[in-house]
């Protein structure tokens, strides 16, 4: 820990929070700055990769820089009772300051210069004092957001900025997660594809065998019925030969 913080500081350093209700997507944010004078290239990892959407989830980060990293949770059915296990890995890594591919950086770095740095996730319902402030500075938003005339005050430019890009994320998130249903319908629908051909697959070699059977004692009962044929034609032609 002691080395990557020389390089990276995460804020949160240690948990990420998600405050409920979970029935639609929760989202915290992640700040990576990097204080060192070098290039830094990051990633950003989960043990729960189907239930987070995170953009982005690799980087560069300039010298100086900081990055938000915007986290999504995706809507669940939350129990109180159960503990998260869920946790987040920031790996880092000093990038020369000729790099432009980032794969590449990684693909020729060894063990030893991954920086890793781990954070839990944390559920929490919100509070009835949440729920008061929210209330509260819903309120107060039109007087905020108004001038001592009585006209409305302009929102300012970087949070409409901020709304419309969390919006998109959004966006991308349940298209995704509408993808990962979709393929599992496919992949349900192939599974069931399969197990009727082997079943039909059964049912005719059980076919096959039956027929192979019925050919068999076809070909043994008709064989003793030839034999008396043959056997009476011998026996007439003995007893006309002594007759004549």
């Amino acid at each position: 820990m002691s080395k990557l913080e020389q390089i990276i500081v995460i804020e949160p350093p240690y948990d990420l929070k998600f405050k409920g209700p979970f029935t639609d997507v929760v989202t915290t944010n992640l700040k990576l700055k990097n204080p060192s004078d070098r290039k830094v290239c990051f990633k950003v990892k989960t043990t729960a990769p189907r239930r987070y959407c995170v953009r982005p989830n690799s980087g560069m980060i300039e010298s100086g820089a900081t990055v938000t990293v915007s986290v999504m949770l995706q809507p669940f059915d939350y129990d109180p009772n159960e503990k998260s296990k869920h946790k987040f890995m920031v790996q880092t890594i000093f990038a020369p300051s000729t790099a432009t591919d980032m794969d590449a950086v990684w693909k020729d770095a060894t063990p030893d210069d991954f920086m890793d740095s781990k954070l839990r996730c944390v559920f929490e319902l919100p509070t009835d004092n949440d729920k008061m402030d929210d209330v509260d500075a819903t309120k107060a938003a039109p007087v905020l957001n108004s001038n001592a005339d009585g006209t409305s005050a302009p929102k300012p430019i970087s949070a409409s900025v901020d709304d419309s890009e969390m919006k998109k994320l959004m966006d991308e998130c349940k298209r995704l997660q509408y993808d990962v249903g979709k393929l599992s319908d496919e992949n349900r629908q192939l599974k069931d594809e399969g197990l009727r051909m082997r079943k039909a697959h059964r049912s005719d070699n059980i076919v096959s065998s039956s027929g192979a059977t019925m050919s068999k004692q076809h070909s043994s009962s008709s064989l003793p019925s030839l034999l008396v044929v043959i056997a009476a034609i011998f026996i007439g032609f003995f007893l006309g030969k002594f007759v004549l």
